[in-house]
Formats: C-alpha cells, structure tokens, sequence
C-alpha cells in the first residue's frame, strides 16, 4: 500500500490520476498547505522542499521502503514499477520524457506564477499579469501544435506526459485563455478528463480544498512563513 501525501492542486491530481490509471493500491494523506501542513517537520523529513505531492513506498525497487518527493520523479517511479504510461523503447520514452520536463520547467511554473499575480496578488501589477498572461498564451500554443500533429503529447500513447500537462490547464479561464482557440488541444483536454481513472484522482481530497482566502493561508503559502530557514 502506497502512501500518498498530498493536496487536491494540479501537482497533487497528477499523481492522483496514474495512481488511479495504474490501479495501485494506495493511502492519500491530506496536507493542507494552506493550514501550513506542509512546513511540518514530519512532512519535510519526506518532501525537503516542503512541497506536496510526496510518497512512501514500503515495496521499493530493492524490496525496501522508498520515500519520494517531486511529481515528475513519482511519475517516473510509478510508470517504472507498474511497465505502465511510458513506452519501453529508448526514442518513445525520450518522446515522453520530452514533454514531461516540458510541463515541469514551463507549464507548471508559468502558470502558478499567472495564478499568483492573477488572482492571489495583494495588489494588481499590469506588468507582471501581461507577462505572465502571455506566456500561458504562448505555452498553450506550443501545446496546440503538438497535438495538431499527435493524438497525445508524448505520442501515439496516453501517457505520464498528459497526466502531468492536463491539471494544469483545467483553469484555462482563469489563466486569461479561450479554449476554443486551440481545437486540437480542446479535443485532447476533453479526451483525458473523459477517462474514469482521471475523473477519480481530481476527486481525491478536493472536497477538504477551500479557496485561499484568509490572511493566514496566504501568509502560509506566499508570506514569510514560506521563506522562514528551516
């Protein structure tokens, strides 16, 4: 049985959905990064970076138990033990592995940083909105021309690179983006959240998420507790 420590975010939902598609037997563990779960040290001695999603594996690659954190890095293990979502052949995988880093380095960090000064901001900064609004735009568009020419991102296969890509772009709305805009993406999108695996990982904890809100959450997760040296 894995145990999974994690938030209903889209780094979270992305573990979530191959735990889901894999059919492994699993724990999830709330923490509630907006209460500050996250800086406690039973979680750091897991996850350093004080970041969700992290694992516990008690059936590690060498029969031991495997603790993990990073979402790309659990991707990789999960797809690892079960043969699953990642092709066996070096050109598939680097195929894959291609656009996962894509959604590590750009898609995830771009469009939190667009969350952040769209809606989470203490004050409107046009500057920081118009860059941050673009580049979702342009990242979008990098997505659109890869999909006009593949049915899925790492190729002629689901695999860890939609279930990576996909939760972050559920807010498309939200990130100043008309999905109408791009088809072959909007087909794609449409095509993940249609498999029951996926709808059942963004179920799991969501409904204990509540919308960041109070001065303390975000103190927690955008003021001096977040920076504080551990």
């Amino acid at each position: 049985m894995i145990d999974v420590y994690s938030w209903a975010t889209p780094n979270g939902h992305k573990v979530h959905i191959l735990l889901e598609e894999c059919g492994l037997p699993y724990r999830a563990h709330a923490v509630n990064i907006g209460a500050g779960d996250q800086l406690r040290p039973e979680f750091l001695a897991i996850s350093p970076n004080n970041k969700i999603p992290a694992i516990r594996d008690p059936e590690g690659p060498d029969g031991q138990p495997i603790t993990l954190f990073e979402s790309g890095a659990i991707l990789l293990y999960l797809a690892g033990k079960t043969g699953r979502f990642l092709p066996p052949d070096d050109r598939g995988r680097y195929e894959v592995l291609q656009w996962l880093m894509f959604q590590m380095g750009g898609v995830g960090p771009m469009l939190g940083q667009n969350h952040h000064f769209r809606l989470y901001a203490p004050e409107k900064i046009p500057y920081a909105i118009d860059r941050y609004t673009n580049e979702a735009k342009r990242l979008y568009g990098v997505i659109e021309r890869r999909l006009a020419t593949s049915p899925w991102l790492g190729g002629a296969d689901y695999s860890i690179a939609d279930m990576a890509v996909w939760p972050w772009l559920r807010n498309w709305e939200k990130q100043g983006i008309a999905l109408s805009d791009h088809p072959h993406l909007e087909r794609w999108f449409a095509a993940v959240g249609s498999r029951p695996a996926v709808q059942r990982g963004i179920a799991v904890l969501a409904d204990l998420r509540q919308p960041v809100h109070d001065a303390q959450a975000r103190e927690v997760l955008f003021g001096a507790q977040q920076y504080a040296r551990r």
